[in-house]
């Protein structure tokens, strides 16, 4: 592949990118009823394109499944979590009697969206600010350090036949980078150097949400989940890493106590 064909998704993909750095900054940092509102918008529209990819001939179930997964989202962000769990998993159990196929792939990953868009709520209003930041810029830094070392480096695949463009070395500099933010964040709050270990499973966490989002589509037969983010596809595609990242702080969390040292 030439130089030039190598980086021609770039230039929309920065576009894209700063755009939505700046709405998701901004909703980050106001906290409160507008970020759970983008979260839940969010979490809605992945649900909708999960549908279309699982199950395209069901038209009005990837409307009526998306708008069930807003409102869940946005509901339990005001619900104790005794009750919010059950409310969590709804979409799931309705999908079933909805599709004709791609039941339990569309339940599963219903119930991982709507897990991480309840983590990412919870992490921003309980534990803060700084720590939501923390999570987002493991992700980011995973995405693009992985995008860039892939594109310059090359090398060996990861996983070729799920993902054809995903190499070991992006991979690596995934890690790298996220290892590099959990020593800045430790070193500007309490929590000490063991956060660069928790970075980066948190890292791999992301990929693994990223590699699990390219598998469904393998298996729907498309390239992106949909076409609303010019140069990065859908919400999907971009919120695939946050997912994994997301769901895998909420279990973890718990067994280290996080944030650790706070």
């Amino acid at each position: 592949m030439s130089a030039g064909r190598r980086w021609d998704d770039l230039a929309p993909r920065l576009a894209s990118g700063a755009a939505m750095v700046t709405v998701g900054l901004v909703a980050v940092w106001l906290g409160g009823v507008w970020f759970h509102l983008l979260v839940a918008l969010i979490c809605g529209m992945m649900i909708w394109e999960l549908v279309c990819m699982v199950d395209s001939g069901r038209t009005k179930s990837q409307y009526v499944l998306g708008a069930a997964g807003f409102a869940t989202a946005l509901v339990v962000a005001w619900v104790p979590p005794g009750f919010a769990f059950p409310l969590l998993l709804f979409p799931s159990m309705l999908g079933f009697s909805r599709m004709e196929k791609g039941g339990v792939t569309y339940a599963v990953f219903t119930a991982l969206i709507l897990l991480a868009g309840y983590g990412m709520i919870v992490l921003r209003d309980d534990i803060g600010l700084r720590w939501m930041l923390w999570l987002v810029t493991v992700v980011v830094v995973t995405d693009v350090a992985g995008y860039f070392a892939g594109k310059s480096l090359g090398g060996p695949l990861f996983w070729p036949r799920v993902s054809p463009k995903k190499t070991w070395s992006g991979t690596i500099a995934g890690w790298a980078g996220a290892a590099i933010v959990g020593l800045f964040f430790a070193g500007v709050t309490p929590a000490g150097a063991g956060l660069a270990g928790i970075s980066i499973a948190v890292s791999m966490a992301s990929q693994i949400g990223d590699i699990s989002e390219s598998a469904i589509k393998r298996r729907a037969g498309v390239k992106d989940s949909s076409s609303l983010i010019p140069g990065h596809g859908g919400l999907l595609d971009r919120f695939d890493g946050m997912l994994g990242a997301s769901v895998f702080l909420m279990i973890a969390g718990q067994a280290v106590g996080f944030p650790p040292g706070v």
